[in-house]
């Protein structure tokens, strides 16, 4: 989940031909109430367009997902279901689950800004429903919800022993479990996945008519890589994102994907500007620094973290392990001060372009 300030989406009136205006700002300051036909313009037009259309399928991706996983859940009887007893149905949802997450984490940069309520509902963990109050009901609509309240209950039986550790030093901890009843693999499938259902019906019915500018989606993902190395340090406490089904690793990659689709529809608009074919080669450069250490890595689960870790200062040996070396690289890359990292050369392309910050 990124934490970013709450935006109102910009509904200015169109100066593109069609029902929607999709550029921002900057780009209705350079066309005025003419015609948008300088290159600028166009360049910034088409970028947006281009991330426009790249969220609208990965939503309606997530959105097959979400059926397939509530239509793949057994049939409600009357003592609930479990992955020993329905260990076909069960694995059918997880593969859903890891679908439905992973077009979420490609598209989160761009849209988690726009839709703070949905990314919360959608995306929040667990700890931070419960500070607000326990939630002893796992499988309704209210307290604990989206996709980390689906996969708890999902892999609730397999939840590594430093995730149990610190969940149940929390206030309001409940215990994970699948359904038990019938009348909560009802709810499971109707109202907790439900819920997912509508929210996506929800986000995809706001964003068809919203217009989106390029500060929401080129500043978005700057921000999706800066939260890497959030992902990584909470994974030493056991309060790493997907921490269940262990896929922070996964999460990340679909975060880098993610970023680098949406990156690559400002290319043309940044190559056009004085010094940003080497600014764009240079972010290239750090999209693939990231990428080839991820590939490095086994699997979705972030690597092992040494029992005797000490982010600030580790030792040689614990610096040298692949949880070490990825936590370096990514302190690294995630450093706007650092002349050189991806974060530092995204922000330096968006200054050239005149993208705005967003808000704190």
């Amino acid at each position: 989940m990124i934490r970013l300030a709450d935006r109102r989406i910009d509904q200015r009136a169109p100066c593109l031909i069609g029902a929607v205006t999709l550029i921002g700002a900057a780009a209705l300051a350079a066309c005025g109430l003419a015609a948008c036909g300088d290159e600028p313009a166009d360049l910034e037009a088409d970028a947006v367009l281009g991330v426009k259309a790249y969220v609208e399928a990965q939503l309606a991706v997530m959105e097959t997902c979400a059926q397939s996983l509530a239509d793949h859940a057994p049939a409600p009887d009357a003592d609930g279901w479990s992955h020993a007893a329905d260990t076909v149905a069960v694995d059918a949802m997880r593969a859903d689950w890891r679908c439905l997450r992973t077009s979420y984490e490609r598209i989160e940069a761009a849209i988690a800004v726009l839709f703070p309520q949905y990314d919360a509902s959608l995306d929040e963990r667990y700890d931070g429903f419960i500070a607000d109050g326990a939630d002893a009901n796992l499988f309704d609509d209210t307290g604990v919800t989206g996709v980390h309240a689906v996969e708890r209950i999902l892999w609730a039986s397999e939840h590594p022993p430093q995730v149990i550790e610190f969940e149940e030093s929390l206030v309001g901890y409940s215990e994970a479990r699948t359904p038990a009843t019938e009348a909560e693999a009802r709810s499971f499938r109707d109202v907790l996945v439900g819920l997912i259902l509508s929210d996506l019906g929800a986000m995809m019915a706001d964003f068809a008519p919203a217009a989106l500018d390029a500060a929401s989606a080129f500043r978005g993902v700057i921000a999706s890589m800066a939260e890497q190395l959030e992902k990584t340090n909470f994974a030493a406490s056991g309060e790493d994102e997907s921490r269940y089904a262990q896929h922070t690793l996964g999460d990340m990659r679909a975060n880098l994907a993610g970023g680098r689709e949406i990156y690559a529809h400002f290319q043309p608009w940044l190559r056009s500007r004085d010094g940003g074919e080497a600014l764009d080669a240079s972010v290239l450069a750090g999209f693939d620094r990231v990428a080839n250490m991820y590939d490095t890595l086994p699997g979705d689960a972030l690597p092992p973290v040494p029992s005797t870790w000490n982010p600030r200062m580790p030792s040689a040996e614990d610096a040298a392990t692949p949880y070490g070396m990825l936590h370096a690289l990514l302190i690294e890359e995630s450093d706007v001060r650092k002349d050189g990292s991806v974060v530092d050369q995204m922000s330096k392309a968006a200054d050239l372009l005149g993208i705005p910050q967003l808000p704190e």
